[in-house]
């Protein structure tokens, strides 16, 4: 019977790595720019009093302080809801007037989460989920909404 040695070769595969070289880790997370494009809040109180926002993103914006937001739900069109903005000077942001008709028509209640993604030039695209962790739905059938008045509270959009 043939003996069959197997022989190490030096191909640095220590500890799960693959072939030797240069390393291909990321450089370490302090090195890297602050980039915050996506976040999301819980809605512990009142959902139709003003909403802090997380400190990292006021952070982000680096000193820009925007008079307003425009807030724009997934799926739902191309209306863009007009909500000014609070800064309390400690660095928090909170978006006041405008919430809560954007609340209203898009059923933001108590449990609920809701995700921004910021698209940059003060819009924020805005998903929100139930209680149960899922997402509620929307569609639009308005065609032309230039016209309509933020104030208006009535929903522009209906549940799915």
């Amino acid at each position: 019977m043939a003996s069959t040695s197997r022989t190490r070769t030096g191909r640095g595969r220590g500890r799960g790595g693959r072939g030797g070289g240069s390393s291909s880790l990321p450089p370490p997370p302090s090195t890297l720019p602050l980039i915050i494009e996506e976040f999301f809040i819980v809605v512990y109180e009142d959902p139709l009093v003003k909403k802090a926002l997380p400190k990292k993103f006021a952070d982000y914006l680096d000193g820009q302080e925007p008079a307003k937001v425009y807030l724009r739900a997934a799926d739902c069109g191309p209306r863009l809801w007009t909500v000014e903005v609070l800064f309390d000077g400690q660095g928090r942001m909170y978006l006041d007037k405008g919430w809560e008709n954007f609340a209203i028509a898009h059923g933001v209640d108590f449990g609920c989460f809701v995700h921004f993604k910021y698209e940059g030039d003060d819009v924020l695209t805005v998903k929100v989920f139930d209680g149960t962790m899922c997402r509620k739905y929307y569609y639009s059938d308005d065609e032309d909404t230039d016209d309509e008045s933020d104030d208006d509270v009535k929903p522009c959009i209906h549940p799915l």
